[in-house]
């Protein structure tokens, strides 16, 4: 056990839902060869050491798990049998904190806090016995991580490297009002046709997180600049210079002097500020243009062609919600005699509302945002007359 940060092992790196295909680009232009690829995540055979770079650098996965032993287990104390015998004293230090999480679906557990205490009862025993004392053990998941994947008799006991979520990019100290979550933001700008160059454009801003995540991604700064803590500092063996490297790459590789335009407004001055709170936080500040005031007044630069990026409310599902049908047929207006040269995007969780844009969509693209099910609604904003389908770029 004490060679995990040097032995190859299944890894199993996860994701919300439908981010995998985003969450597969971002691995393999770290280098990284994919096994396979699921809904929610992708499958690697890597060293614990190769979750460090992963840990600090991506930014549309939510767990980075390394796979410490896969074996059958019809019931609870199968399942301890079998995890009693894993040499844990050489992965946690019995003077440490460990916690417990779990992916459950077996017939013998009606509650998956029932398997984490079989868990935390067969490392705690075999902790006790090998060094006799017992370490600590709760729910934060600032310390030592381990995750039990168990389907009928089928189990995995995994190492969490990643401990708190990776889909939380760290420097959104102020939430603000219904925030969209870092990891699905990036996914959301991947999905767009921005090249990273051209003017970004998000009206009606909110927190600020498009617009950030947009200069994060143009500027190269990575989430492992914002976070100092990871489930895999607290392994034994672990070595901390092997954390700090990787750190110095993730700074020498920040594109300092850029030149580019992203432009984020709002309404509301309150949100606006917090969103400026919140890119000065992420240290990009400096690079995006807030504006206060209606969406339709949101400057675009002319004579180029950007994105358009709106995540406006939804609403509830059922009732008509004319205030918001009303903005949505003005968004629909605005992109179609303001941004021109364009792409335009409209995240929505609300298919009734989403009619009322007025505007044909080239693609709509699923996400959800949460457990509700989303479209992002893509556009393309000619200048001039629509040209014929001949003459239609290739997608």
């Amino acid at each position: 056990m004490t060679q995990v940060f040097h032995t190859k092992s299944k890894v199993i790196i996860t994701c919300n839902k439908r981010l995998s295909s985003y969450l597969q680009t971002e691995v393999e232009e770290l280098g990284y060869t994919i096994e396979r690829a699921f809904s929610t995540g992708v499958e690697l055979n890597i060293t614990l050491t190769e979750c460090i770079k992963l840990n600090l650098n991506l930014r549309c996965a939510s767990q980075i798990l390394y796979s410490l032993k896969s074996f059958e287990a019809k019931n609870p104390e199968e399942l301890y049998q079998t995890l009693v015998d894993i040499a844990w004293e050489e992965l946690i230090d019995f003077s440490g904190y460990f916690s417990v999480t779990s992916n459950v679906d077996n017939p013998f557990i009606t509650t998956p806090l029932f398997a984490n205490l079989k868990v935390k009862d067969a490392i705690v025993d075999r902790i006790k016995a090998k060094k006799g004392i017992r370490p600590n053990s709760g729910s934060d998941a600032n310390k030592t991580v381990v995750h039990l994947y168990w389907k009928d008799q089928n189990a995995t006991i995994f190492i969490d490297t990643s401990g708190e979520t990776l889909s939380k990019h760290g420097y959104r100290k102020i939430p603000g009002k219904a925030p969209m979550l870092e990891a699905l933001a990036t996914s959301v700008i991947m999905a767009t046709k921005w090249d990273r160059k051209s003017p970004f454009v998000n009206p009606m801003c909110g927190s600020g997180t498009l617009a950030i995540e947009a200069a994060l991604l143009a500027t190269n700064r990575r989430p492992g600049l914002y976070r100092m803590n990871y489930g895999f500092m607290h392994v034994m063996g672990y070595d901390e210079e092997v954390f700090f490297q990787e750190r110095r790459i993730l700074k020498d590789q920040v594109i300092k002097n850029i030149d580019l335009q992203i432009i984020a407004s709002d309404l509301s001055e309150d949100a606006v500020e917090v969103s400026k709170k919140n890119a000065k936080t992420a240290g990009v500040d400096q690079i995006i243009q807030f504006e206060i005031g209606d969406f339709a007044e949101t400057n675009i630069p002319e004579g180029q062609k950007g994105v358009v990026v709106f995540n406006p409310e939804y609403g509830e599902r059922l009732g008509t919600h004319t205030k918001l049908e009303l903005t949505y047929k003005r968004m629909g207006d605005f992109m179609k005699t303001n941004c021109k040269g364009y792409y335009g995007y409209i995240f929505t969780g609300n298919p009734d509302l989403a009619k009322k844009i007025g505007l044909k969509a080239d693609r709509k693209i699923e996400f959800y945002n949460g457990k509700l099910d989303c479209r992002m609604l893509e556009y393309e904003l000619y200048d001039g007359s629509k040209r014929p389908e001949n003459e239609r770029p290739n997608r």
